[in-house]
């Protein structure tokens, strides 16, 4: 049986212990990401929507290097959004920069009506290289 080892990117305990989970989890040769929102250092949803994203990749980012992953290892990712049609064309142009050409993960956009004051998240889940 595979052990459950909990992952933090730096800097960001503090959120995940005020909400109760944990950034990431890596599970045998898998690593699987908690939602990642465009939150400033503080917390605070970032309030221009492009940066949002942005900084949601950045978030992400982050915790995969925690794991030992980059934006290659991802196999699949959900993203949801609170507004699909009037976001949807800057999410992609942010997407299209990260997942720039083939093979592109898995992927599955969701609409929401709530995401705790943000407009945007991401949770993916990549195969740790090397394991």
């Amino acid at each position: 049986m595979n052990a459950r080892n909990a992952v933090f990117p730096a800097n960001r305990h503090a959120l995940y212990e005020m909400h109760g989970y944990s950034a990431a989890i890596a599970s045998g040769d898998l690593l699987y990401v908690s939602g990642q929102v465009g939150s400033r250092p503080d917390g605070s949803p970032e309030p221009d929507f492009a940066e949002q994203v942005c900084l949601a990749f950045s978030n992400l980012e982050a915790t995969l290097v925690a794991g030992g992953c980059t934006f290659d290892d991802i196999v699949d990712v959900t993203t949801f959004h609170t507004d699909p049609i009037n976001q949807f064309e800057t999410f992609m142009t942010v997407k299209s920069r990260i997942f720039s050409e083939p093979p592109y993960p898995n992927w599955t956009a969701v609409g929401v009506n709530w995401l705790a004051g943000f407009d945007f998240e991401i949770k993916v889940i990549a195969r740790i290289p090397d394991w």
